[in-house]
């Protein structure tokens, strides 16, 4: 299935059936009084997270979504019957935003998670309800309220807890791949990751954590060179990003010092509280390197980037150093997490 991270829809909630104006007519009842029952309430619609859905797919060619209305107001005291609400699935992760001034309407962050999109329309007041010792035949009644329509923009942002970034080709497809069971396409040219990637790593026997893989950056991204700016919105719910770095590139003009500041300048572009994140250094493809010159490379582009945090070595195709990696994720992110209890 093609993966949708984004839609724009219209939902229209029900409106109000209208109140009934009536009088009871029977056989020896010459003034039974008014008798006109009330409007039943329009359907509203709600957003419903579920975890079965990962993409926004069907919202891409079912744009317009209404409820019912509510049913008018009968005679005999009948209440007219109320419209079924309308329950739109979504995948876990999905920002409801107003399409017009951007407002929030809702973040669907957990499964089972449900936000109200429209509110049905209230039904009208039947002539039942104005009588009075002084007004006995009430002939006045209300119309149902009109439901709320909205147009809306629905924005999917992955749920991961790491997030791999870094330029076409360094590796990230490779490394999701040795560190969990996701299996998204590896090959030996440019992008050859179209949509991000959702990884589940074992820690031990009770802990795991999740990873994205997203498309690679390149340089000019902000002005839409590559595939741009719009997968880095599935990073934004992420504690820590890993920044895979190609250390030993084929090309012979290739710079993995200068495509670090490169990626680096276009994450502060896109969002400067994501530039902030946690970022750790994850140098790969050292199996390329004898294992004397390994410790000799890691180091010539550390000091030219000056890095501070931490870095890793590691091979995604042989699994060097891919255990010590996951190792000090998991400890890092059970850390944080016990900070945020405490």
């Amino acid at each position: 299935m093609k993966f949708f991270d984004e839609a724009r829809i219209e939902v229209h909630a029900g409106n109000g059936g209208d109140g009934a104006v009536s009088f009871r007519r029977e056989k020896y009842v010459p003034r039974g009084g008014p008798d006109g029952g009330d409007g039943g309430a329009g359907g509203s619609i709600f957003a419903l997270a579920d975890r079965n859905i990962n993409t926004l797919v069907e919202y891409r060619y079912a744009r317009i979504h209404r409820a019912r209305n509510g049913e008018r107001g009968r005679g005999a005291d009948c209440n007219g019957r109320g419209a079924d609400d309308v329950v739109l699935r979504m995948p876990v992760g999905t920002v409801i935003t107003h399409a017009e001034s951007g407002e929030p309407i809702a973040d669907l962050a957990m499964d089972g998670q449900k936000a109200l999109l429209a509110r049905g329309g209230a039904g009208g007041l039947g002539n039942i309800n104005f009588k009075s010792s002084t007004n006995r035949a009430p002939r006045q009644s209300t119309p149902g309220r009109a439901g709320e329509s909205r147009v809306l923009h629905l924005e999917l942002r992955v749920l991961a807890d790491v997030g791999l970034l870094g330029m076409p080709n360094a590796g990230k497809s490779s490394l999701i791949r040795r560190i969990s069971a996701a299996r998204p396409k590896v090959a030996d040219y440019p992008f050859t990751t179209l949509s991000p990637s959702l990884g589940v790593v074992r820690v031990g026997p009770s802990r795991s954590f999740v990873v994205a893989d997203i498309p690679g950056l390149i340089e000019g991204a902000a002005e839409g060179a590559g595939l741009g700016h719009r997968f880095l919105r599935h990073l934004s719910r992420t504690r820590l990003l890993l920044h895979v770095v190609d250390a030993v590139p084929l090309a012979p003009d290739a710079d993995p010092a200068r495509d670090v500041r490169a990626v680096a300048t276009e994450l502060r572009k896109y969002d400067p509280a994501l530039f902030q994140r946690p970022r750790w250094l994850v140098l790969n493809k050292l199996d390329l390197l004898p294992a004397s010159e390994r410790t000799a490379a890691v180091e010539r582009i550390i000091k030219r980037l000056r890095w501070r945090g931490p870095a890793f070595a590691v091979s995604a195709l042989s699994g060097d150093g891919c255990d010590a990696l996951v190792n000090a994720v998991g400890e890092h992110l059970a850390l944080e997490r016990d900070e945020a209890v405490s």
